[in-house]
């Protein structure tokens, strides 16, 4: 058998295993702004939070609905939708990935993926915006 046409990483996992796996990274990343776990793990979830990210930049309902339904997590989304995407100042290659050595029980390769931009998550404006409505 071949893999043509097949798109991401598996990761030993039952599909739906596999991608709560790649959410709950993605709120993560998105909750912390850098965390670090395995380097294919690295690669996958900025293939999904760059695209997440790109969602959330046009700010419309439509996207919002989009950028929950992907997440699963309300607050953050709402994080990403009215904190973080503003403050994004590019186009593409929000994030990125730095080999952060080897795992000391499997050698794993580890990398720590964070945004490229500094990102302020000043919090208290995001409560002072709900209170707003």
């Amino acid at each position: 058998m071949h893999r043509h046409g097949y798109k991401g990483r598996k990761f030993g996992r039952e599909t739906d295993q596999a991608h709560a796996l790649v959410r709950g990274l993605m709120c993560s990343l998105i909750k912390y702004q850098s965390i670090t776990t395995t380097l294919a793990r690295a690669k996958e979830i900025r293939r999904s939070t760059e695209k997440l990210i790109t969602l959330a930049k046009k700010g419309d309902l439509a996207s919002r609905r989009l950028v929950i339904a992907r997440l699963d997590d309300m607050e953050t989304a709402d994080l990403l939708v009215d904190v973080i995407a503003p403050q994004v100042k590019r186009n593409s290659g929000y994030l990125k990935i730095e080999r952060a050595g080897f795992r000391k029980g499997d050698h794993a390769e580890m990398g720590t993926i964070s945004f490229v931009d500094d990102i302020d998550l000043n919090i208290d404006s995001l409560d002072n915006k709900k209170g707003d409505k």
